[in-house]
């Protein structure tokens, strides 16, 4: 399998460069931002997305929110398979790659870490037996002083796999922020709270909590390479697949 990887140079990029050929796939090469990043060495550096995807049989991207949508346009004319971290994306971004995923196989998860995965399903499966009228559900996570969209993706996948586990419409019930005089916290609603500071790779933590018990479900992520070895676990599982959309519940068999 040929697999490039878009902003090689970033530090998933460098990750993914090693584990890609450690997992027995052929790393073509990627792409930087010429303006900030230096390329690897011994790394084939391509000039654009449009050459990189001709070039492989799929793409992983963790660049930015920004470059989402162009991405997903690409490689769906591309005809070439997508792996997406980037997370923070818009409403249009989104629209895009529900449009790529008619005509390539793709996956585009919040986190690829089998853990958080894992943690998101037990969190759907504890949002379901743990009524809301009963449990508040809050989430926390903290990240690096330099990750630039709250709250994080993966916390919002939490949040909506507990909403996913109560039947809620995750929209309507999330509260991702709380300043000044607030009032009373709302029955049924999914809050959250983001922290940032030093270099944390990745804390979350999922709490219900009633008037008689808390439960919490925590997953720390100490370094990035459990994201890059689940992307590149995501790529390989896409060999082959047919269109569409998929989860890391697929890929892990969750």
């Amino acid at each position: 399998m040929k697999i490039g990887i878009a902003g090689i140079a970033g530090r998933m990029g460098r990750l993914l460069a090693e584990e890609v050929p450690l997992a027995g796939a052929e790393l073509v090469g990627g792409t930087i931002d010429p303006a900030r990043d230096t390329a690897p060495p011994g790394i084939t550096i391509f000039d654009n997305i449009e050459s990189l995807a001709a070039a492989c049989d799929l793409v992983i991207d963790f660049t930015h929110a920004s470059t989402v949508a162009r991405h997903a346009q690409v490689l769906a004319r591309a005809n070439t398979a997508w792996v997406l971290g980037t997370t923070g994306f818009d409403a249009a971004a989104q629209a895009a790659i529900d449009a790529a995923g008619k005509r390539i196989a793709l996956i585009a998860a919040p986190n690829y870490s089998p853990g958080v995965n894992l943690v998101m399903v037990l969190a759907e499966r504890m949002a379901a037996a743990l009524p809301a009228a009963q449990y508040d559900a809050e989430i926390l996570e903290m990240h690096h002083k330099q990750k630039v969209d709250a709250p994080s993706g993966t916390a919002l996948g939490i949040g909506r796999a507990v909403a996913q586990g109560r039947g809620q419409d995750f929209a309507a019930v999330a509260v991702t922020s709380r300043d000044g005089h607030t009032g009373p916290r709302q029955t049924g609603s999914i809050g959250f709270a983001t922290l940032r500071g030093g270099q944390v790779v990745g804390d979350h933590a999922v709490i219900f909590a009633a008037g008689s018990e808390r439960i919490t479900l925590q997953h720390e992520a100490f370094d990035r390479r459990a994201f890059a070895s689940g992307a590149v676990r995501a790529a390989l599982w896409l060999d082959g697949r047919a269109a569409g959309i998929y989860t890391m519940r697929d890929v892990l068999g969750l």
